[in-house]
């Protein structure tokens, strides 16, 4: 399957599964990650698939039995927002050139920097791992979260990664020169910037504690806000006073959102019985209210949310901010606020590093588990 940039060719894997007579379920994979696609409508020489919470959609044509070619539109992108699409039958690697020889020289972290030179500049650590076929896997992680699942392969001095989850799809291609990598990344057709890295394990970005802080002035976060049954919650309702609490800032449209979700759903199971509360503030890039909270009711029906998912309005950080006057800044989607029984804010976490990251998620999940039982045990 490959998504035909102006500039570019983005390839991923899926597999289509006849379930019975005019049933069909899709896979897609990317390195450790299966996406499973239950909307799927096959006719005679067109398919139709709609991806799972987030709101992109394929439109093909089918020719004989091994192309399958059409659009792929993302109107979280905008209305207009589409890229055509050409796909394959056949086992294959997900790039087509892929070598053993040279693998082992992308494994390892690197120290990278994104549109160096810029204003836009940004940094990031690199984190692959090679086999033996010369596949590699790996992610970047930023200061507001991860690009999750990313794999590829290395050929030569060439290192190709991507990645496809329904509304992001990335592409990644570097040269090795010397000790340094110089490389290109495409989100999309709407973006693209070049990178370049050197080999440092030791490197660390900043601590994701201390990147947001509560304005001057706030000792406590007061918000009120319907959640998708039109209910209205607030942090001072006794719904959740003498609980402890956790305040999640995100949106149905950000996948290290989703990430974080399931993981604060199985905390809520956890603690929940000791007493804490998990209170989901989404902000959406849908214009119309009413078609972002259901965007919201199936976002929680599919993930099996058992806590409630506020609607505090559209997704910008400008008006996010605005409706949340207690935060300094919002700096990234998603933001976790940690408010201890006496309602006061222990813990301001931005961003999220998913279960693509590998150890980085391990060591955090092991972490918040710790925590948190400090937090529901402490009086």
């Amino acid at each position: 399957m490959h998504l035909l940039l102006p500039e570019a060719r983005l390839p991923f894997q899926w597999e289509l599964q006849r379930q019975g007579q005019g049933m069909y379920r899709l896979v897609i994979q990317n390195a450790g990650e299966r996406i499973a696609v239950e909307d799927v409508a096959v006719t005679s020489d067109s398919i139709h698939i709609r991806m799972p919470l987030f709101e992109s959609e394929f439109h093909g044509a089918l020719v004989g039995d091994t192309l399958m070619h059409g659009l792929w539109r993302n109107p979280l992108k905008g209305d207009d927002y589409t890229i055509p699409f050409e796909a394959h039958a056949g086992a294959g690697t997900r790039f087509p050139h892929q070598s053993a020889a040279h693998a082992s020289s992308f494994t390892g972290n690197w120290q990278v920097r994104f549109s160096p030179g810029t204003a836009d500049a940004y940094n990031a650590v690199g984190a692959f791992q090679s086999a033996p076929d010369g596949s590699v896997e790996g992610t970047f992680m930023t200061e507001t979260g991860d690009y999750r699942y990313l794999a590829g392969s290395a050929n030569g001095d060439s290192l190709w990664l991507s990645c496809f989850d329904g509304t992001h799809a990335f592409l990644f291609g570097a040269a090795l020169r010397g000790d340094s990598l110089h490389g290109r990344f495409w989100s999309g057709k709407h973006w693209q910037e070049p990178w370049v890295a050197v080999r440092n394990n030791a490197y660390h970005l900043r601590n994701p504690d201390s990147l947001t802080f509560l304005r001057q002035g706030h000792e406590r976060i007061e918000f009120r806000f319907p959640d998708t049954e039109g209910r209205e919650h607030s942090p001072q309702d006794s719904a959740y006073a003498g609980k402890p609490l956790l305040v999640q800032i995100m949106g149905t449209w950000c996948p290290n959102c989703l990430d974080e979700s399931i993981l604060l759903r199985e905390m809520h199971e956890r603690f929940g019985p000791q007493g804490l509360r998990v209170l989901a503030i989404a902000f959406e890039k849908q214009n119309d209210p009413q078609r972002a909270v259901e965007g919201l009711v199936r976002y929680k029906e599919s993930l099996g949310i058992p806590y409630p998912i506020l609607y505090g309005g559209r997704a910008s950080k400008e008006e996010a901010s605005a409706a949340l006057p207690f935060l300094d800044r919002l700096i990234s989607y998603p933001t976790c606020i940690f408010i201890d029984r006496q309602g006061r804010v222990r813990r301001i976490r931005t961003g999220f590093y998913g279960p693509g990251t590998g150890k980085h998620y391990e060591d955090y999940k092991r972490q918040l588990v710790e925590y948190l039982n400090q937090l529901v045990s402490a009086s």
